[in-house]
């Protein structure tokens, strides 16, 4: 019995310890670790970044971010554009209109969308009682701002989305991506295949020659130098015993 109860203290204390840091790990933190940073805009606690989910649709990068961490009220799913509020933050997915098979998904923070978003527009997606917290009963009137893909027409009233610069790229974990290359092979009689037919591509071997540049300025093609093989001699010999 004494065994049984020291157990349950040790699991009671792992699970103390264990929740504390899933709770730490925001879903920002998620998004930073599995999309390029493609835009920035805002400074301090007024921020707003864009990341790129390439060949993903709206329901689908929401989905992959609700599995992950389930967020305090989610919009109805939407092939143009979506919400997702957390605590400190809200997720706006947006087709991307240039690239319709790419989603954006904005991360805003909740003081960026007091300044900037107009309430009305959030009220087609979210409830009304919690756009009504998010900006705090009309004590923060917002602005124009409808998400970063009508940024151009809504413009944000804190500044403006420029590119991410080196130090915002820190925000994000370096992005793997998969590339196809090509292996060239030289012969005397080779025939080049089409590269990514997945066969290896060879070339004709070409000719070419070097030039030499002197200190003056002047260059000059470098000839390979004459080789002669060394000239031998036979000759007859004795040797002697040292006595």
């Amino acid at each position: 019995m004494k065994k049984w109860w020291l157990q349950g203290i040790k699991y009671v204390l792992l699970i103390s310890l264990i929740v504390p840091l899933l709770a730490a790990c925001s879903i920002s933190d998620t998004i930073e670790e599995q999309y390029p940073l493609e835009s920035v805009n805002g400074s301090g606690s007024q921020t707003s970044y864009v990341y790129r989910a390439e060949g993903t649709s709206v329901p689908e990068a929401a989905q992959a971010l609700i599995e992950q961490r389930k967020p305090e009220q989610q919009s109805a799913e939407d092939t143009e554009r979506m919400f997702l509020v957390y605590q400190d933050e809200l997720i706006h997915i947006q087709q991307d209109p240039e690239i319709p098979e790419d989603s954006l998904i904005e991360i805003d923070s909740k003081e960026y969308v007091r300044n900037n978003y107009n309430p009305g527009f959030l009220e087609g997606y979210l409830l009304a009682s919690l756009i009504g917290d998010l900006f705090d009963h009309g004590r923060y009137g917002g602005g124009s701002y409808r998400g970063y893909t009508e940024k151009d027409v809504y413009r944000p009233q804190q500044g403006s989305y420029r590119m991410p610069t080196a130090d915002d790229q820190k925000v994000a974990p370096p992005v793997t991506v998969e590339r196809k290359g090509t292996l060239f092979k030289r012969s005397k009689d080779a025939v080049s295949t089409p590269a990514g037919s997945g066969q290896v591509s060879t070339s004709q071997p070409s000719s070419g020659k070097i030039t030499r540049e002197s200190s003056s300025g002047s260059s000059s093609v470098f000839k390979k130098p004459s080789f002669k093989k060394p000239k031998t001699k036979f000759g007859s010999g004795r040797i002697m015993r040292r006595r």
